[in-house]
């Protein structure tokens, strides 16, 4: 059976002044997959990704939202395609002159209209499915760790109940621990809500802990799409060196050690 493409970017070209970030860029994004967006410094993962929001405006190309494309839609349809998605920037973004539960009822302030009572059980819930405890819902982002944020800040992106999460480096700033408790986190959000996953990361780890494909920037557009046993066949010197060089042989090995560490949990 043909994939849903929810999100399709065909022909898109970013440009800040003489620099082309991106030239005939095409991507579609599947219902209900984790994909990761990778490409060295300077590629333009996070481009892409705010040109898909909205918040940044290419200079050419088409994007489609929802079989909708973005330019054709009037206000009202384009607030109604925001309520589908959900945003983690990096380190959460947070206001920092809002609680963590008032962060996450802006979202439900900005396109609903309910009463105090039931954003605050909305946003109870969302503190504890990102796996924060209750206390956290009255601080403020300056009381909380790196990783508490990044959740609080998932939490905020979950308010609505989107069909779509974007994620910008999510593990970025994480020790190893609290990074792969956040993959972990993610993937079962994933399987639970049925999410589908727009991640730009550079972390291998996440990589192949969640992904079910990946796109990879280069040479101004998505040089080549598809699953890591796919991408480490590619001869390109870039796609290479990121999956074969250390840092990559480290991310297998220790794929590898996790898959021997639960092996003996599933046979029982």
């Amino acid at each position: 059976m043909a994939r849903e493409a929810v999100i399709s970017v065909r022909g898109v070209r970013n440009q800040f002044g003489p620099q082309v970030i991106h030239d005939n860029l095409d991507l579609d994004i599947f219902r209900g997959e984790v994909l990761g967006i990778v490409g060295g410094s300077g590629t333009g993962k996070s481009v892409l990704l705010r040109t898909i929001l909205g918040l940044n405006r290419p200079q050419h190309g088409r994007i489609e939202l929802f079989g909708q494309a973005r330019g054709e839609m009037t206000p009202a349809q384009e607030h109604a395609v925001e309520r589908r998605w959900g945003v983690l920037f990096q380190d959460g973004a947070l206001f920092s002159s809002l609680t963590v539960a008032q962060n996450i009822q802006v979202a439900l302030k900005e396109h609903l209209s309910l009463p105090q009572y039931l954003m605050d059980e909305i946003a109870a819930v969302k503190i504890a499915l990102v796996g924060l405890p209750p206390e956290a819902g009255p601080k403020f982002p300056s009381e909380l760790s790196g990783g508490m944020r990044k959740r609080a800040g998932l939490a905020r992106a979950l308010a609505l109940d989107p069909e779509v999460v974007f994620l910008d480096e999510p593990t970025a700033g994480l020790d190893p621990i609290g990074a792969s408790a956040f993959d972990d986190l993610i993937k079962n959000l994933q399987a639970t809500l049925g999410l589908t996953v727009f991640m730009v990361t550079h972390d291998l780890d996440s990589l192949y802990a969640i992904c079910d494909r990946i796109a990879v920037l280069a040479e101004k557009r998505v040089l080549v799409s598809g699953t890591i046993q796919e991408l480490m066949l590619q001869e390109h010197p870039w796609i290479r060196e990121y999956f074969h060089g250390p840092r990559g042989r480290a991310a297998v090995a220790a794929k590898e050690r996790l898959a021997q560490a639960q092996e003996p949990k599933e046979r029982r």
